[in-house]
């Protein structure tokens, strides 16, 4: 249940900060490939970002 509750608080927080104008998905890095019939996306630094900060959060947590 408090999964459920973090996974929806950390949903909202990036839906706010998009309309602020920070793109998590879209940081310089990320690997992009458009041709004409599709295209692949890797948000390699989004990923690492994404990792530093559970880690950081996580860590904090668990020294209590």
């Amino acid at each position: 249940m408090v999964l459920g509750v973090g996974l929806a608080l950390v949903g909202g927080l990036v839906l706010v900060l998009e309309k602020v104008g920070i793109s998590l998905g879209q940081l310089p890095g990320d690997i992009r490939f458009e041709g004409k019939r599709g295209g692949f996306y890797f948000p390699i630094v989004t990923c690492i970002v994404l990792s530093v900060i559970g880690s950081l959060i996580l860590n904090f947590l668990g020294k209590k």
